[in-house]
């Protein structure tokens, strides 16, 4: 952190924010309750994102230090001498994201010292930026001589390799921190840099003579200018969105970028998950915004077809997607292998960003299964149980030989490509935003973790509290805690697993489903309802004091999967409650390769306090499984999640 103790920061004021409340949430139903009122208390969740809030951040930062992150900014601003530091182009969007996952946790609890820290970082962003607006340190550096060699050159122009070149992808990380970063903390010195950067961007593209036409290699500027139409209320920012979106498959615009780059043909027009898996789902995020604020009809059709082909053919048991290391891609229909599996760690944050778009579109409990399933097994297997390791690629079989993250058969301390480590930053910090949402009548409990809330609902003040051992049990006790007496609707999220769906779609099933229902009471009086789109909903006039009971009964249970993939037939893999489990080499050193699964067998399920920070392991006389994120934490070894399954 040297460089960070060298600039001071003077705070700004920016005219052009006009507007915090939000044109975009106004397209959505249903908008999620802020972090801000959101006071987490939970044993499963408060101590990983405190991890991350007290070790990670602090660790990137100093790796971001000794890679020369904040030296190319000093350099393109001619503050110091030198050439261009790091092998990627977009090294920049290393820093951006950890300004914003420590903004995510100031939010949460003020830290006026890690302030001082992003004031620093930030002032030093700024001196990187080009008096235009545009930002992309490399290429400021020396546009002659991009850090990767495959980055092409031809006459050393802005734009001139757009396809490659991270330059809008840079400025899209950038918009998104510095919105976070404002709503955080109020300031606008980093909010104006994002202005500048947008408004830059806002000139240089479209149809117009003089202008550039093109759309991004990488995805996420367009979710970025959206965000930032919402608090400014500068529709040009809207309309250059919509632009990039409109214009991938459009030969007329710029020459294809492919399948890759999902611009083999318009956006409206595209049917099927394809090409780079992290690409696409912020692509699919971006087009959800677009449906929300203008209500297109196509975009809407396009996002829907895309979403059940991802959810019914093309993802993990554990929520990952992208099945191949080739192009960081998604295979063919059904093309799920498990020790080759890709499922990149960014993409299944992407893909969380996308559902929950898709959930405050339509109000459905299918969105929050998916988000559910990725972030108990196939997101938070991407960082180590001490906040300093990380898996780039998240892969459903190990056999200590094959290396299958980027080099090394277990997590590493960072990458050469690091986008990985610090998009956990970014997201983690952010999940308590992602427990309810509202309307103006309705709240909706969509996970389940134990929190204290306050917000209003309507005209309603609401306090709302969560108790709960979620994921190692399914009990949850809620307070309902109105100022005045009120009648509003409460929908409790009943998971996908608790109704015996694995997930949306015939992808997999549970061999034999519980007999066990869900249950519902409030204040000590069971209610006969079902489940309407995944909740139960509960109207009534809610007093001070209100006490609702949940029990989601758990049991082991076995999944299998759709015989058109291939790699698991003839397998089970084990679920207890959100988790997916994995057998390890380490608890079964004797018989791992061996282990199996009879029609006859039974579990059992024992708390461990003291093994991987304390866990659930699931045993029966031939094995131990341990909970999938937490697999890799005691040295190589080999492991697996889908079990030979014997009649």
């Amino acid at each position: 952190m040297s460089l960070l103790v060298l600039t001071s920061c003077k705070e700004t004021k920016n005219n052009v924010v006009q507007n915090k409340t939000s044109a975009l949430k106004a397209g959505y139903e249903i908008e999620p309750v802020n972090i801000q009122n959101v006071k987490l208390t939970d044993s499963f969740w408060l101590p990983i994102i405190k991890r991350v809030q007290e070790v990670t951040i602090e660790y990137a930062i100093k790796k971001c230090d000794e890679e020369g992150r904040f030296e190319n900014f000093l350099i393109a601003g001619k503050q110091k001498t030198g050439t261009t530091r790091g092998d990627m182009p977009f090294d920049d969007t290393d820093v951006y994201k950890i300004i914003e996952g420590a903004s995510n946790t100031l939010i949460s609890a003020p830290n006026p010292k890690l302030e001082r820290v992003l004031d620093s970082m930030i002032a030093i962003v700024k001196i990187g930026q080009e008096p235009d607006g545009y930002i992309t340190t490399w290429r400021t550096i020396n546009p002659a001589k991009p850090p990767a060699p495959w980055v092409p050159v031809i006459e050393g122009k802005r734009w001139e390799s757009l396809q490659i070149s991270h330059e809008l992808y840079n400025p899209g990380h950038l918009i998104e921190a510095a919105i976070v970063h404002y709503e955080a903390t109020g300031k606008t010195n980093f909010l104006d840099i994002a202005i500048k950067a947008a408004d830059m961007l806002v000139r240089t593209f479209g149809d117009n003579p003089g202008q550039v036409k093109g759309v991004p290699g990488h995805q996420i500027v367009e979710t970025g200018l959206l965000k930032l139409y919402q608090i400014t209320g500068k529709k040009e920012y809207l309309k250059l969105a919509k632009y990039y979106l409109d214009n991938r498959g459009n030969p007329n615009n710029h020459k294809l970028y492919g399948e890759y780059a999902q611009d083999h043909m318009p956006v409206v027009d595209q049917k099927e998950a394809v090409g780079h898996a992290v690409r696409a789902v912020y692509m699919y995020a971006g087009m959800t915004d677009i449906v929300a604020l203008t209500k297109d009809k196509a975009y809407e059709n396009a996002v829907n077809t895309i979403w059940d082909n991802m959810v019914n053919k093309k993802m993990y048991i554990t929520g990952g997607i992208g099945s191949r290391h080739d192009g960081e891609a998604f295979g063919v229909n059904y093309e799920l292998p498990n020790l080759t599996a890709y499922n990149e760690t960014c993409a299944a944050i992407g893909d969380v960003y996308w559902n929950h778009r898709l959930h405050s579109l339509y109000g459905k409990s299918q969105y929050f299964d998916v988000i559910e399933r990725s972030m108990y097994n196939g997101l938070i297997s991407g960082i180590s149980l001490d906040g300093k390791q990380f898996f780039y690629p998240n892969a459903l079989e190990a056999d200590g030989v094959y290396k299958s993250n980027r080099g090394s058969c277990t997590r590493q301390g960072w990458f050469d490509c690091s986008c990985c480590p610090t998009n956990l930053i970014r997201f983690i910090p952010s999940i308590p935003g992602l427990i309810y949402s509202k309307t103006k009548n309705d709240l909706y409990v969509n996970l389940y973790a134990s929190n204290n809330a306050s917000f209003t609902l309507g005209k309603t003040d609401l306090q709302i509290s969560q108790h709960t051992s979620y994921p190692w049990n399914g009990k949850v006790g809620i307070s309902v805690n109105p100022k005045k007496e009120s009648q509003f609707t409460i929908k409790l999220r009943v998971p996908g697993w608790a109704r015996n769906e694995v997930l949306p779609g015939d992808l997999y099933t549970y061999k034999k489903a519980s007999t066990q229902k869900p249950t519902i009471s409030v204040n000590g009086e069971t209610l006969a309802i079902q489940p309407e789109n995944g909740y139960f909903n509960v109207t009534r006039n809610w007093k001070k004091g209100d006490k609702i009971a949940l029990n989601f009964p758990m049991e082991v249970q076995e999944v299998e999967t759709n015989s058109k993939v291939e790699t698991n037939k003839n397998k089970v893999s084990l679920e207890y409650g959100p988790l997916v489990y994995a057998v390890e080499e380490i608890d079964n050193k004797n018989n791992f390769d061996k282990i199996d699964i009879s029609a006859s067998d039974t579990f059992k399920v024992r708390k461990e306090a003291n093994l991987l920070q304390g866990v659930n392991v699931i045993e029966n006389s031939k094995f131990t499984a341990i909970p999938y994120y937490s697999w890799s934490n005691r040295g190589i070894g080999k492991m697996k999640v889908w079990i030979d399954y014997k009649n």
